[in-house]
């Protein structure tokens, strides 16, 4: 029988994802971060992709929604409830875990503290906490213990994380929620404002990934692409074609806003430290860093290159999963 003392967990909480990697093992779960909750009778009804299947399609006594929002606890006990579906999956093997979890930068205690509990409420027999930019950083590779500067942008669903890194410390960072979550509300504003049509945050996304581009210029390459969605003026359904470079306008604003924050963040960076960031690039994780042309954008407007991490979805569950090896370190910080 395997005690869990000698085996750690390290979960990604995301607004969006929520990943869970066991230490050597890997990340075995991965699932969006959607509880589907009876209102009536305040039963969870399905949590993760059975949960998400059903957002914007459930009847009026069932709610499918995040209880995660822009990278804290909107919902404590649902996010409890979510964790511990996740942490029952692996109840089979041991039981009590020790958890590293993920947090956005710049988290309020008040707000670590939520995770923490929500943790130990789901079964945690003791929970630390990462901040995702660092782990995101360790999650590609750079050299976050030595005396270089490192800077990593993390674009998650609820918040991006632009953060400088040497010596095993954030040197200068930025959290704002200028994210996936905000460019899907950008879209759907724009198409209720332009085409007076409403369509829900699935849609939203799946278009943004069919068509979405940070550069008006490169979407002219792309085309366009139906969507169906309810008429405002007449209450019917109704399809239109939507083009890459109207929804690279949608999203202009959030992209505008990433761009300043990693302005600001180089501006906060000792001369040093920003040297190396020039020399050695800015890196690009999270789900956000898929989104075309991002990465030459935020280059062409910081004069610094800029890179995709290799598998950028998952660098802040890998980076977690690698900083278990210290989950001493880890609990004497958090003391």
């Amino acid at each position: 029988m395997c005690l869990f003392s000698k085996k750690r967990i390290g979960i990604d909480l995301g607004t969006a994802n929520t990943k869970v990697y066991v230490d050597g093992e890997g990340i075995v779960i991965g699932e969006p971060s959607v509880v589907a909750t009876n209102l009536k009778t305040g039963e969870i009804v399905a949590v993760g992709g059975d949960a998400q299947k059903m957002i914007g399609r459930t009847p009026g006594s069932i709610v499918a929604s995040r209880p995660m929002k822009n990278g804290v606890i909107a919902d404590f006990d649902t996010t409890s409830a979510m964790l511990e579906y996740f942490m029952n999956k692996l109840s089979g093997r041991f039981s009590k875990p020790s958890v590293l979890i993920c947090v956005p930068g710049k988290g309020t205690e008040v707000e670590k503290r939520a995770v923490i509990d929500a943790a130990r409420m789901a079964g945690a027999r003791e929970a630390y906490l990462i901040e995702e930019p660092f782990a995101a950083a360790i999650g590609a590779d750079l050299p976050v213990n030595e005396p270089t500067g490192s800077m990593v942008i993390d674009l998650g669903g609820g918040t991006t994380d632009v953060a400088v890194i040497s010596l095993g410390g954030i040197v200068a960072s930025r959290t704002i929620h200028a994210a996936g979550d905000a460019m899907d509300e950008a879209i759907i504003a724009y198409i209720r404002n332009e085409h007076n049509l409403l369509i829900g945050e699935r849609t939203a996304e799946s278009i943004k990934m069919e068509l979405g581009s940070a550069c008006p210029k490169a979407a002219e390459e792309l085309g366009s692409s139906e969507i169906r969605g309810r008429d405002l003026l007449t209450g019917l359904p109704k399809t239109i074609e939507i083009s890459a470079v109207e929804l690279s306008k949608a999203i202009a604003e959030v992209v505008n806003d990433i761009i300043n924050a990693v302005k600001g963040t180089l501006e906060d960076t000792p001369p040093e430290i920003a040297a190396d960031v020039i020399d050695r690039g800015i890196v690009l994780t999270g789900g956000g860093a898929l989104l075309r042309n991002l990465d030459d954008v935020i280059s062409d407007a910081t004069d610094v290159p800029v890179f995709v991490a290799n598998q950028p979805l998952d660098c802040v569950a890998l980076g977690t999963g690698k900083a278990l090896e210290n989950m001493e370190l880890f609990r004497k910080q958090q003391l």
